[in-house]
C-alpha cells in the first residue's frame, strides 16, 4: 500500500509537471516571434523559461527513479542472481542514494527557507521571485527520498511487477 501511495505521488507529480514543458516552449517561441518578427522582445520571457525549465527539471527526479529512468552502470550486478542483484542494490541505495538524497533534503530545506524569508528575487530586468524555485528543490527532494524508499520496498519484497512500472 505503501509502495502504491508513493508511486502514485510521483506519477501525478510527473504527468503535471510534464505540461510545463509545453508552457516555456510557448513562452520561448512567443518571445522569439516577438524579437525575430515585430522587433519587440520581451523582458521577462527569458527569466521565467528559465525558471519554468528548473521547476520542470528539478521535480521529475522521483519519477524518473521510478520509470528506472536514472543513469545506471550494471556491469557487474547484471551477471549476479535475482536475489544477490537486489541486496546489491539494497546496500546502493543505503550507502549511496539515501545519505546524497537526505542531504539534498536538509539543505535544499536550509537554501529555500533562507529565499524565502529574503524575498529573493532576480536581477534581471524585472523582479522575478526566485523562493518558489528553491522550494521546488526541497519539494524536489523530499519526492525523490521517499521514491528511494518506495523502490528499496520493491526489492525487498521481491516486487518486480511494482519495479517495472506497472
Amino acid at each position: 500500500m505503501i509502495i502504491r501511495a508513493i508511486d502514485a505521488v510521483n506519477e501525478v507529480v510527473g504527468r503535471i509537471v510534464v505540461v510545463l514543458a509545453v508552457v516555456f516552449m510557448g513562452i520561448i517561441i512567443y518571445d522569439v516571434i516577438l524579437r525575430y518578427a515585430f522587433n519587440s522582445p520581451t523582458r521577462w520571457a527569458f527569466d521565467v523559461s528559465k525558471q519554468l525549465y528548473g521547476f520542470y527539471f528539478i521535480l521529475l527526479g522521483g519519477y524518473a527513479l521510478r520509470h528506472q529512468s536514472h543513469v545506471r552502470v550494471d556491469l557487474l550486478i547484471e551477471r549476479f542472481g535475482d536475489g544477490v542483484r537486489r541486496w546489491v542494490e539494497v546496500a546502493g541505495y543505503a550507502i549511496f542514494f539515501f545519505p546524497f538524497a537526505w542531504v539534498f533534503l536538509s539543505r535544499s530545506f536550509t537554501f529555500a527557507q533562507t529565499s524565502w524569508n529574503q524575498g529573493e528575487t532576480t536581477y534581471g530586468a524585472i523582479a522575478i521571485p526566485v523562493y518558489p524555485l528553491k522550494a521546488a528543490l526541497c519539494v524536489a527532494a523530499g519526492l525523490l527520498l521517499i521514491q528511494g524508499v518506495s523502490e528499496v520496498l520493491k526489492l525487498v519484497f521481491d516486487r518486480e511487477d511494482a519495479r517495472d512500472g506497472r
